[in-house]
């Protein structure tokens, strides 16, 4: 173990922005030496400003020097969309994450989608996953490829699947900016959620204090129905709400009403009693509340 570590994301967005920025600025006894992925040259342009580096790669491609590229990492973070076979990740580096000999922790971002519909009740890390999209579907097949380096190798995976995330930049005070809001009304269907500064908090506590194997759910204390949010988002904003829409007359893309062909509440009780976490943002009212006064103060940009 040493005081210095290297953090390696393949597919460094919006979450691999805030987690290293909360590395870097919160009380760590580490000095983090940060690396990731991306397809976008002008993002690597913009990050090597703060002293990240950052490797282009066409997701189709398979990097030559991955061997190099990964060399010292002790963190690796996987947050890159699984396909049809699974995570893209695993199947085209699995071989040189096994080899590493300097790996600490992995954690690969995973979606409370995969519990699929529950008719509204609770779930926790130990219920059955049923998903019941072809999203929801890829994303389990990912997590047993994942959850498949532990059981054979006892390689430090640990999985997070995470409820709705926003934060500045992606939230409902945004859409209404955008004038694309729209309160949509379905009878007794839910949401979680986790905002952006909480899943920073909750990756750190667990590379800090890796349990190999873990599964953790990423979600606020109080599912609510999403016309909720907009009316609380407009209320902050001091604007008119939208009409409420009944989903039967909303019009609503394909990908869109997958998300609310799902009903469930989502558990986080693991969270707070292994690392004794107290969310920052518990409910959404209290995170869109940080956004709004994000939005009228910020000193850093963040990626959206």
């Amino acid at each position: 173990m040493t005081n210095e570590k290297k953090l390696f994301c393949f597919g460094f967005g919006y979450v691999c922005d805030h987690l290293e920025y909360y590395l870097r600025s919160a009380s760590t006894p580490y000095k983090w030496d940060v690396w990731g992925t991306t397809s976008d040259l002008e993002k690597r342009e913009i990050f090597e400003q703060r002293d990240i580096s950052l490797i282009i790669q066409d997701q189709e491609r398979i990097m030559s020097d991955v061997d190099s590229v990964l060399n010292g990492t002790t963190h690796l973070l996987i947050s890159v969309p699984p396909k049809n076979l699974g995570c893209p990740i695993f199947r085209s580096y699995v071989r040189e994450i096994t080899s590493l000999k300097t790996l600490e922790w992995v954690g690969y971002l995973s979606t409370i989608g995969i519990y699929g519909d529950c008719g509204g009740e609770w779930v926790d890390e130990e219920s059955e996953t049923k998903p019941s999209t072809i999203r929801g579907s890829r994303r389990a097949k990912a997590e047993e490829q994942w959850l498949s380096l532990f059981k054979r190798y006892k390689a430090p995976v640990h999985l997070f699947r995470l409820a709705g995330i926003y934060g500045e930049g992606r939230c409902a005070l945004d859409s209404i900016r955008a004038g694309i809001a729209r309160r949509i009304y379905k009878e007794n269907h839910v949401f979680n959620r986790i905002h952006i500064e909480d899943i920073s908090q909750i990756l750190a506590a667990s590379m800090h204090h890796p349990r190999a194997g873990a599964i953790y759910n990423m979600s606020d204390d109080e599912p609510a129905p999403s016309h909720e949010i907009i009316s609380e988002a407009s209320k902050i904003m001091g604007v008119e709400e939208p009409p409420l829409i009944d989903i039967e007359h909303a019009n609503l893309a394909p990908i869109t009403q997958s998300f609310y062909s799902d009903n469930k509440r989502v558990g986080n009780s693991l969270i707070k009693n292994e690392f004794g976490i107290t969310l920052k943002y518990p409910t959404y009212r209290e995170g869109l509340r940080q956004c709004y006064a994000y939005s009228h103060s910020a000193s850093r940009t963040f990626l959206n």
